[in-house]
């Protein structure tokens, strides 16, 4: 049966890796009937974490969607790993989610994560609210952490008042409905007295809260009027939804308390999405209207190994039917839809459609890929996801011999599931490189190899595609003769080598006078050239910025040849270079790093030991932008060291700059590894 925009919650659980989401996910599930048993993430039986990496390492490492009805509402839930290596697959769920729930555990503190979500939200206007979760730990302080949060984040404020029992609670108070429940008798009683008085204070709160989102509310409020309970959660549902407030909730989902009154806050006070709109490139609404025509947007993609490639998406307008043809904007292919699938974890429940707001799933699009549009007549542009660039790369090889093929396929299907990584070639050293967020991220990509496609890869850090150049001004002649019997070769020319290639890379210039060297043997002199500059003169690295002036040479009536003065050339260059001041260079690269301003000055430092400059700072409110220059030697592992420097609150951008001369402490290292490196080729 189809469901309506306005009776559809899509909410993606987002925060730190750990903190109960996927088990918040499977208390939902459980009491709203879906499912009947409480899957948990350490015995692997989990409905939301099925994949086999998930499994063995107990924690989520892709988004994945889940579906229940609760009081005539359906709710589409994504859940969605804290790990920092996956946050491109938070951001490809907050593309659909029409709201977000971030969990925290009740630890007396802010995590990173946490805090990393709401400064997501809020940048975002994503209406949002907090689950404290893990309320009946020893040792969980459930008013300490929402004073964590309301420090950093002013916006927050706690809907509940708290029983507890030294710091572990025992029950609450829910301040917008006024009821008192107590988790050992599971009833509704009054409000217990030793909670009257914080109960009054918070009712106060949100009351004023609730009158701030709504003029007729205001009025109300400054005549002295009381505000009915409907009064206050329409109020109080406004301000969720303009981000004037992010109202704080708690309880367990390993124990499944407080559950209840989360899922009643997702229906009562989270938008739907007919409330929010989907918006197009230029800001103009698309309204979630089950009659007009149909447009998808295709959020994430999943290798199902008995139903193939399965594309997750969300009817951004009409409704969708098994036998539809759609087509897609990016390829501009034509894509016949077959079944519409529900998704409930893994398992995939077939539907006769699918209406305005809803997610659901397709099976076998051939040309359709992850943040692709759908529609069913007309076009129409929607905001791409925006992902972080990958900044952790490595270099890729097929563990086996023969292999590379397996990997490389293996790796573009993958590419299907996750699009935060690239694989790319090196132009300069040949090298494959596998990039991403974060050494797990990619870690989890070879071991998806090994079980899906039986293949091995291995990871080695990336050679630096150093270059060589020259400093001064050096001649040189080349001279190749041979005679074996037959025909001779004979080769003579003398060049001038300097800085300076027109170019950047390498300028030849003819000044031979007097035919010295025949006019038909030039170009076999450059073409020479162009050869030799591939390998430098110090460490077989290219050679670049490289003027060569031919003046002078000589040849054979009979033995002059091209291959010849090739030949010559070569031998020049090899003496030529040598005398000239060879140097070696290196790549820079310039960083934007922003950091939460307390680890300015650590951050600061360690770019100082790395070679690098420090070209400025910016303020944005509580964070600092660093804009520096390194080598790239020195960044290889940047990514890792910055999340440990800043506990994972550092984040930053690279992009190339030029080449730089390496410090002569560092050559005959660079040196020697080319060295090693030749040998073993």
């Amino acid at each position: 049966m189809a469901v309506y925009a306005k009776d559809i919650r899509n909410v993606a659980l987002i925060g730190h890796s750990g903190e109960g989401k996927t088990t918040l996910a499977e208390a939902i599930l459980y009491n709203a009937g879906a499912t009947d048993r409480l899957g948990k993430v350490d015995d692997g039986n989990s409905t939301m974490d099925f994949d086999q990496e998930e499994i063995a390492r107990h924690i989520s490492i892709s988004l994945s969607v889940a579906n229940c009805t609760y009081k005539g509402t359906k709710i589409n839930i994504i859940d969605v790993p804290g790990y920092f290596d996956f946050e491109c697959e938070m951001l490809e769920a907050l593309s659909v989610c029409d709201s977000a729930i971030i969990v925290t555990g009740a630890t007396g503190s802010m995590t990173v994560g946490t805090e990393k979500a709401l400064e997501y939200c809020t940048e975002h206007k994503i209406p949002s609210l907090i689950f404290v979760s893990g309320i009946d730990k020893e040792n969980a302080n459930y008013s300490a952490t929402v004073d964590a949060i309301k420090a950093r984040f002013n916006k927050a404020a706690s809907i509940i008042v708290p029983e507890l029992d030294g710091h572990k609670m025992v029950g609450y108070v829910d301040v917008i409905s006024g009821t008192y429940l107590n988790f050992n008798t599971k009833g509704e009683t009054a409000i217990p007295a030793s909670l009257q008085d914080q109960y009054n204070s918070a009712r106060s709160s949100v009351i004023e809260i609730a009158a701030e989102s709504d003029d007729e509310l205001m009025m109300k409020f400054f005549d002295g009027e009381e505000l009915t309970d409907e009064e206050v959660t329409r109020g109080f549902s406004a301000g969720l939804l303009n981000g004037t407030t992010i109202p704080v909730l708690a309880g367990s989902g390993l124990t499944n308390k407080g559950v209840i009154n989360l899922m009643d806050t997702i229906v009562g006070s989270l938008p739907s999405p007919a409330i929010r709109p989907t918006r197009d490139v230029n800001g103009k609404e698309i309204a979630a209207d089950e009659k007009a025509p149909v447009i998808l947007r295709v959020f994430k993609t999943i290798a199902d190994p008995f139903v193939g490639r399965l594309s997750l998406f969300k009817v951004v307008s009409g409704t969708l039917k098994n036998g539809m043809t759609l087509k897609n904007l990016s390829s501009e292919a034509n894509e016949k839809i077959s079944t519409v699938y529900f998704m409930k974890g893994k398992k995939q429940e077939s539907t006769d459609c699918a209406c305005a707001g809803d997610i659901a799933a397709l099976a076998k699009l051939s040309a359709t890929s992850t943040g692709d549009v759908l529609c069913e007549s007309g076009t129409v542009s929607l905001k791409p996801i925006e992902l972080p660039c990958p900044v952790y790369s490595r270099a890729v090889y097929a563990a086996k011999k023969g292999d590379e093929d397996k990997v490389f396929g293996g790796l573009s299907k993958l590419k299907d599931e996750d699009i935060a990584f690239t694989v790319t070639k090196d132009p300069e050293t040949g090298e494959m490189l596998l990039s991403g967020l974060g050494d797990t991220q990619l870690d989890v990509i070879c071991k998806k190899l090994k079980s899906k496609f039986n293949c091995e890869a291995v990871l080695q850090d990336p050679r630096i595609p150093y270059r060589e150049t020259v400093r001064k001004m050096a001649e040189a002649e080349g001279k190749h003769k041979k005679q074996s019997g037959g025909a001779g070769q004979y080769g003579h020319c003398k060049v001038r080598f300097e800085p300076g290639a027109e170019d950047g890379v390498f300028e030849f210039v003819d000044a031979v006078v007097g035919g010295t060297v025949p006019r038909q043997f030039i170009p076999s002199v450059e073409k020479g050239l162009r050869t030799a500059i591939q390998k430098g003169v110090l460490a077989g690295y290219p050679m670049v910025n490289l003027k060569c002036t031919l003046f002078d040479g000589s040849s054979h009536p009979v033995d002059s040849k091209d291959i010849a003065f090739q030949m010559a050339a070569i031998l020049a260059y090899k003496d030529g270079c040598v005398k000239a001041g060879p140097v070696l260079l290196e790549p820079i690269y310039e960083l934007k790093i922003t950091v939460p301003s307390d680890y300015l000055g650590d951050v600061m430092g360690d770019m100082n030991k790395r070679r690098g400059r420090i070209m400025g700072t910016e303020s944005i409110g509580s964070k600092q932008i660093v804009t520096a220059e390194a080598p790239l030697s020195e960044i290889l592992k940047y990514a890792t060291d910055l999340r440990s420097m800043t506990q994972g609150r550092g984040k930053y951008e690279m992009k190339y700059a030029r080449y730089e001369e390496v410090p002569p402490a560092s050559v005959a290292k660079i040196v020697e590894e080319a060295k090693k490196l030749h040998e073993d080729e």
